[in-house]
């Protein structure tokens, strides 16, 4: 990915060096508590944007800053997770207003290691990255792009940024109505739980590519990008269904 370290986004949260606490989720399992990042349904959808050959569109309680001890290199990839979600965010405060009719609100990013409270419940490096819409914040660990890297096999920077991005996907579901939706119809049909989640999970990373096909025509990407994104679909994904559609919203309804 081409990109320019700079300065810390405003919409991070960093609370590497806190010691709070609070309820799990369980990495994989479902739930708005704490919307799961499917590993293999975030790659495999790594390239829809790639796939969409159609011209797209482009409540937080103040915490005192302390510092975090950060090395050289997790220093770059806080720079790299600002970037990234900075860019997601604001193609969306374009995207949004125009193709829904919807204002768009930002969303914070939780940088943590360990655990930390959410609104939620409990954070755990071990739950993966998540949205939770009760506070609409995005929960990293940042060790965990070690993990996508070496057990998942899903290397490079445009693998990381996608799951920023789908993350960012669970908020617009909840800024859209849908996540709101979804609750209701699981209330109704528990039986259709698991079901809806996977809808969730698809629609998600129907956004995020979204956002990548964005990055194409910007020149953010490569054709090297997008074969590494390829080589970790097919590394940590068996679905084989992308979606086809028309036009960038109604693609992913």
């Amino acid at each position: 990915m081409e990109w320019t370290p700079g300065g810390v986004s405003g919409d991070i949260e960093d609370r590497r060096d806190d010691d709070s606490g609070g309820g799990g989720f369980g990495f994989g399992g479902g739930g708005f508590g704490g919307i799961h990042l499917g590993i293999g349904g975030t790659i495999l959808l790594l390239i829809v944007g790639f796939v969409f050959r159609h011209s797209f569109l482009g409540s937080d309680a103040s915490t005192s800053p302390s510092p975090v001890r950060s090395s050289a290199s997790q220093d770059r990839q806080v720079q790299f997770v600002s970037f990234v979600l900075d860019d997601v965010q604001h193609t969306w405060e374009q995207l949004l207003p125009d193709q829904a009719n919807v204002g768009y609100r930002h969303a914070k990013l939780v940088l943590f290691r360990d655990y930390t409270d959410s609104g939620c419940g409990e954070a755990q490096s071990a739950t993966g990255p998540f949205y939770c819409p009760v506070d609409e914040k995005v929960y990293i660990d940042l060790s965990f792009f070690d993990e996508l890297r070496t057990r998942f096999g899903a290397p490079g920077e445009f693998a990381e940024a996608y799951v920023i991005a789908h993350e960012i996907g669970h908020h617009i579901q909840k800024l859209l109505g849908i996540e709101a939706r979804v609750q209701r119809l699981r209330q109704r049909d528990p039986e259709e739980s698991n079901p809806l989640s996977v809808s969730l999970e698809l629609q998600a990373d129907c956004f995020a590519g979204i956002w990548g096909h964005s990055t194409e025509q910007r020149n953010i990407i490569d054709r090297a990008d997008i074969a590494a994104g390829l080589r970790a679909a097919a590394a940590v994904g068996d679905d084989s269904h992308l979606p086809e559609s028309t036009t960038a919203m109604s693609t992913c309804s």
